[in-house]
């Protein structure tokens, strides 16, 4: 048994790495600072920098009038004026919190059955291989939304937000927040921990006297 405990050693890091990785990626999903666009010279609008996320905009206005004030607006998937970057995105990085979770699940299954002695190899080596797996797709999933929406803010996309929103259809200069940070740290501590997964080698020893460890 002591033999299966220490051949876990790496994935036990993998099981920290995983939920580390999994709660900044769900963090990342709620924040509003995926886009960040910088509006001054709008005639019709006012000046301010506008927080562009997956799930709602925040807008920071600052003139004579107003300081700084904020406004959040929260939208859906059933909000037919988000552009399809931000759909297919919302669609990834909810697949990801899924994936995530479930290879999480996966991979306190198979540390179980390291520490409680299970000595049968297909029940140890599958639910790592199957956490491997979808932690990487999940970071998988995790990295094409930070890639895409690198991609809109290089070639300056626009929303089409509704007018009470009073935002323009483009900024004039955009760059990337720090959501998109917090999901590339997530997607990078996701795929090590899938890789640690899908590396654990099961223990010839404990093949050979798979009673051994109960005298």
């Amino acid at each position: 048994m002591l033999l299966l405990v220490n051949s876990a050693n790496c994935q036990m890091a993998g099981f920290a790495l995983i939920t580390v990785g999994w709660l900044l990626s769900a963090t990342s999903m709620g924040l509003a600072e995926w886009r960040v666009w910088h509006i001054d010279n709008a005639s019709s609008f006012p000046p301010g920098i506008a927080c562009v996320g997956m799930w709602r905009v925040c807008i920071y206005h600052h003139n004579s009038n107003i300081s700084k004030a904020k406004f959040c607006h929260q939208y859906t998937f059933l909000d037919d004026f988000l552009p399809a970057d931000i759909h297919l995105s919302q669609y990834l990085l909810l697949a990801a919190t899924i994936l995530g979770l479930l290879g999480r699940g996966f991979l306190i299954l198979a540390l179980r059955n390291v520490y409680l002695g299970i000595v049968q190899k297909h029940d140890i080596n599958s639910p790592f291989i199957i956490s491997g797996v979808l932690n990487i797709i999940a970071s998988v999933c995790i990295t094409v939304a930070v890639l895409h929406n690198y991609s809109c803010i290089r070639h300056l996309r626009g929303i089409a937000f509704p007018p009470s929103f009073r935002l323009p259809f483009k900024p004039d200069s955009q760059e990337a927040g720090s959501a998109a940070l917090v999901a590339s740290l997530g997607a990078f501590l996701m795929l090590l921990s899938g890789i640690f997964s899908l590396f654990y080698t099961f223990p010839l020893d404990s093949q050979v006297h798979p009673m051994s460890w109960e005298i």
